[in-house]
């Protein structure tokens, strides 16, 4: 399926996102109506539920779950934010990110090849895990640079992906996007999926990826988790 024909079911799109995403940090998942929800077993330790574009009755009913505990987060994909920030203040929720993106990329428009380091200092290791593709570059025993993907049907879930302080505006952004989607031809996808933050939005942009939507995350506690790093 085309990134076009993706778009128009964001709905859909969602639940191949969380899919993927969970697929990539082995987290359990369940649905809560009609929306995904993934246990996040190795940071909170909560669930954290997911929807698109929810009707005022959803959006109260998962908002109600949300608030059972503090470290549970509602994420919401929609591009009318206003009306969910309102939304999250009857509930007596916080909005505790709202700079993210979904983005979506054409994967014919990536390169299929292994890239190459110009860094004599730097080294690229690759490995798979339970059908995570890994990739990491080092400056010694140092880590530099780090992603995962994980292909679910014909699409690509890129993740964490994370460049150290250190290693920034070197280039390696690119290059671990380049290596990973290397990895992820092994299989016939057509598709690529992620969430972005802002700075991550300005490097897939230039990629050649698109913005779907805008995200929005939701809790009960002041304090927020950052998907697209976390």
């Amino acid at each position: 399926m085309s990134p076009d024909a993706m778009v128009g079911d964001i709905t859909r799109l969602l639940e191949v996102w969380v899919a993927g995403w969970a697929g990539c940090r082995g987290y359990q998942t369940a649905t809560e109506g009609r929306f995904p929800a993934a246990l996040r077993a190795d940071t909170t330790g909560e669930w954290e539920y997911f929807a698109h574009d929810p009707s005022d009755d959803e959006f109260a009913a998962l908002a109600a779950k949300a608030a059972e505990a503090p470290a549970r987060v509602l994420t919401i994909l929609s591009n009318d934010a206003a009306r969910y920030t309102q939304l999250a203040e009857t509930h007596r929720l916080n909005v505790t990110s709202a700079s993210q993106s979904m983005m979506i990329v054409d994967m014919e428009t990536q390169d299929a090849e292994d890239p190459w380091l110009s860094d004599d200092d730097l080294s690229l290791t690759t490995s798979e895990l339970d059908g995570v593709h890994h990739a990491v570059v080092r400056s010694g025993e140092t880590v530099a640079a780090s992603g995962r993907v994980f292909v679910l049907g014909k699409t690509a879930i890129f993740d964490k992906i994370v460049t150290e302080p250190a290693f920034q505006r070197r280039g390696l952004g690119s290059f671990i996007m380049k290596a990973l989607a290397a990895q992820a031809f092994a299989h016939d996808v057509e598709n690529g999926l992620l969430l972005a933050s802002l700075d991550g939005q300005k490097l897939y942009s230039h990629l050649g990826w698109s913005a779907v939507c805008r995200v929005l995350m939701l809790s009960a506690s002041e304090e927020g988790s950052d998907l697209s790093v976390a």
